[in-house]
């Protein structure tokens, strides 16, 4: 007597398979984490981050806490701090010297940040569209004075721009020896020399950036202009440009914070000199902390410049923001909606 084989239709199952009530195998759920593992992942995942944390907290976050406090004392760094309430803060706005100071700094904004991210531009156009060989070394030397030391750029720079210096050397041999001065010495001539210097530092920066980002942009939308009759310029203004505003973002907030902050390139080429002509307002933080003794003053100046490098670099991403993700976003939700619509009826 013979027996059939079990059959594995649709009604049926497989020998050791879970049934359920309309014959279809049961696939077990997967276990989603419950609250407390989640928890326990956290807290381990923060072990991770708590040399670098701890790091922050002891050189950044203290010594900001410190210089708030003792902005309110009357304090030279040995005897006992007496509280002066405001007092420091309405010497700092009431001083004339830090208002010429905060115009220096302006004026250094043009040569810091406006200059090198023009140049950097510029450049990074060229070096799209112009084949250029040895490229990275091109691009590395001209990325050099980015990563050498402020003190060696202002040694440098001062014997180069000094009276008997390759500059006026050089201006005496092609004929035009009545330009020559003391670069770095003259009242009319000392702030633009040192801005001329900031902005050989900082355009290298720049340029790298925005060569990294023009290597992202597709090809393709280059190709479509140019067959549409756009020539270089019309590419760059109308492709190239827009596509860079996370650079020049990026690139406006270092070299901003770099003019605003600046000190030891002055420091090294002129200690504010001659007179007061190239002081800023980084240089009487130095002045008043470590010559005139006076901490208090100077923790005030140093709290109100971090103020101001704060607001300009919010000004600045408000300025350069993404304004048409909004747009997009609404147009897509008016899509959905005029769909939804369309099928209802």
């Amino acid at each position: 007597m013979s027996t059939a084989a079990p059959t594995t239709g649709r009604g049926s199952t497989a020998p050791g398979a879970p049934a359920s009530g309309n014959g279809r195998a049961h696939r077990p759920h997967r276990r989603l984490p419950s609250r407390s593992s989640l928890s326990s992942y956290s807290w381990s995942s923060l072990l991770y981050v708590a040399p670098a944390l701890a790091f922050f907290v002891v050189f950044v976050l203290y010594p900001i806490g410190v210089s708030v406090w003792y902005s309110f004392y009357a304090y030279d760094g040995l005897t006992q701090g007496t509280p002066a309430g405001w007092g420091n803060y309405t010497a700092v706005f009431t001083d004339s010297r830090l208002r010429a100071a905060l115009l220096h700094s302006l004026v250094l904004l043009f040569f810091y940040a406006v200059l090198p991210v023009c140049t950097g531009l510029l450049l990074a156009g060229a070096m799209s569209r112009i084949r250029v060989y040895g490229l990275t070394v091109f691009r590395a030397v001209l990325f050099l004075p980015q990563i050498l030391s402020s003190v060696v750029v202002a040694v440098a720079w001062r014997n180069l721009l000094a009276e008997d210096g390759p500059v006026n050397s050089v201006l005496r041999a092609v004929g035009l020896g009545r330009f020559t001065t003391s670069w770095l010495g003259d009242f009319g001539t000392a702030l633009p020399s040192i801005g001329t210097i900031g902005a050989w530092v900082e355009y290298g920066l720049c340029m790298v950036l925005f060569l990294s980002g023009i290597v992202g942009i597709d090809r393709s939308t280059y190709e479509a202009a140019r067959l549409d009759g756009a020539g270089p310029v019309r590419e760059f203004f109308a492709i190239t440009l827009p596509a860079l505003r996370a650079q020049i973002s990026i690139a406006l907030i270092l070299t901003i914070t770099f003019a605003l902050r600046n000190f030891d390139l002055i420091w090294n080429t002129t200690r504010g000199g001659p007179g007061t002509s190239t002081t800023v307002p980084s240089l009487y933080v130095y002045q008043d902390a470590f010559q005139n003794r006076l901490l208090g003053r100077a923790s005030a100046l140093a709290i109100v410049l971090t103020l101001v490098i704060l607001v300009v670099v919010v000004a600045v991403q408000l300025a350069l923001r993404e304004r048409d993700v909004p747009r997009r976003r609404f147009t897509r939700q008016g899509t959905r909606g005029s769909q939804c619509r369309k099928a209802q009826s």
